[in-house]
């Protein structure tokens, strides 16, 4: 992972990771990422914290996969929102850390 970005919204967030080419949507195809997380690389990722209330937290991964899909995906980050998929990428995320 490269680059953490700070956006004002989590729209904001996809607009400027759509402009740089991650226009795929891996929300819709999450389930290749928990059986095949080695093909995936997370390029970007953006936390956005909401100001008053949990529930408007949310991640937004700007994902890179082997074969150069590029794409995002959108999580909410309230412990009863973390499903597979998420926790994955956060498995991906840390990885990238070392």
């Amino acid at each position: 992972m490269s680059k953490m970005y700070h956006y004002t919204s989590v729209a904001k967030a996809l607009d400027q990771l759509h402009e740089k080419g991650f226009t795929y949507d891996f929300n819709l195809h999450e389930e290749d990422i928990v059986k095949n997380p080695s093909k995936y690389e997370i390029v970007h990722i953006y936390r956005y914290e909401g100001d008053s209330n949990p529930d408007d937290e949310a991640v937004v991964y700007g994902i890179k996969s082997s074969s150069g899909k590029k794409g995002v995906y959108v999580a909410g980050f309230a412990a009863n929102s973390i499903n597979e998929a998420h926790e994955t990428l956060i498995q991906l995320s840390i990885k990238g850390r070392n």
